[in-house]
């Protein structure tokens, strides 16, 4: 069964290079893409993605906020973040990388991305099985 993930950014290209370019490696996802963090908080309430990747610097509802969001949540907070971000700077990739599952910085490589998501997705599905 194919797993959702829903991508957050306020670049409709990278959602759209995100959405092709996973679905031309794999049929394993089905994506959905969101142009931010408002409008995902929105689409978890009648729709809960099995990893979301998330952009940091968005106006409006930031990454951060978004997160926080999530994970306050009872119905969410489970969800695997990886952040998906041009930040490269030290804090946002220590708070990025201890705070969500992954931190990915933008460009990148789609089979690499893709390889991620596995790991992470991976990992969730031997805790959920070990609960």
């Amino acid at each position: 069964m194919a797993k959702k993930i829903m991508i957050v950014d306020d670049n409709p290209d990278v959602i759209f290079s995100v959405k092709s370019g996973l679905e031309n490696v794999t049929e394993n996802f089905r994506i959905i893409g969101v142009e931010s963090g408002e409008k995902c908080l929105e689409i978890l309430e009648t729709e809960k993605p099995d990893l979301i990747l998330l952009d940091i610097m968005m106006p409006g509802m930031s990454g951060w906020k978004t997160f926080d969001k999530i994970k306050e949540n009872e119905s969410w907070k489970k969800i695997p973040v990886v952040f998906l971000t041009a930040r490269t700077d030290r804090v946002a990739k220590n708070a990025g990388g201890f705070l969500g599952e992954d931190y990915v910085e933008k460009p990148f490589n789609i089979e690499d991305l893709k390889l991620r998501i596995d790991q992470v997705l991976e990992v969730d599905s031997d805790e959920e099985t070990n609960d």
